[in-house]
């Protein structure tokens, strides 16, 4: 028998590089014209995974999420891996919207995984382990044709491929 390789399916993000875009942000926040005053601000919260923006609007809302969307996107971090929640309202007309960054991947999600790679007819065994997916057969082609197909396919977060052996 052909020895077995693998790889595993993760869904992580660096959270060195989401507080690096968050400082980069508080630092537009106090520099740019049309935010400069506004009374925006933003929080980052590392080890429950959040981030909340208070600002006096919903406009500047959108403006202030727009900035930390094209610093997480410049610092390597996909849009999918943050979930921002409803604006809420706060006090007087300012509003605060919250967002949570993914970290591995869901049971609802990796039973998805599992059966969409199943239906490929690939002879592959996946196996859900905790927040992640191994995925291990004898012939590395076939494992290099599921990759290929799970870059295909959107999962609402992104998807990394480690541990390839």
């Amino acid at each position: 028998m052909a020895k077995e390789s693998s790889f595993d399916v993760v869904s992580s993000v660096d959270m060195q590089e989401v507080d690096n875009a968050f400082q980069q942000t508080k630092r537009e926040i106090s520099q740019r014209y049309d935010l400069k005053g506004s009374g925006a601000e933003i929080s980052l919260d590392k080890t429950k995974r959040t981030m909340t923006v208070s600002a006096p609007s919903d406009f500047v809302a959108k403006q202030v999420i727009d900035v930390i969307g094209s610093k997480l996107i410049r610092r390597g971090i996909e849009l999918s891996s943050v979930k921002w929640g409803d604006p809420e309202p706060a006090a007087g007309q300012s509003v605060r919207q919250s967002a949570t960054i993914i970290e591995g991947i869901d049971k609802d999600t990796a039973g998805k995984i599992n059966k969409d790679i199943k239906g490929t007819k690939l002879k592959v065994k996946v196996q859900i382990e905790g927040d992640k997916l191994r995925v291990s057969s004898s012939s590395r082609d076939t494992l290099q044709e599921v990759i290929a197909f799970l870059k295909e396919q959107d999962y609402g977060q992104p998807l990394q491929y480690v541990n390839y052996r």
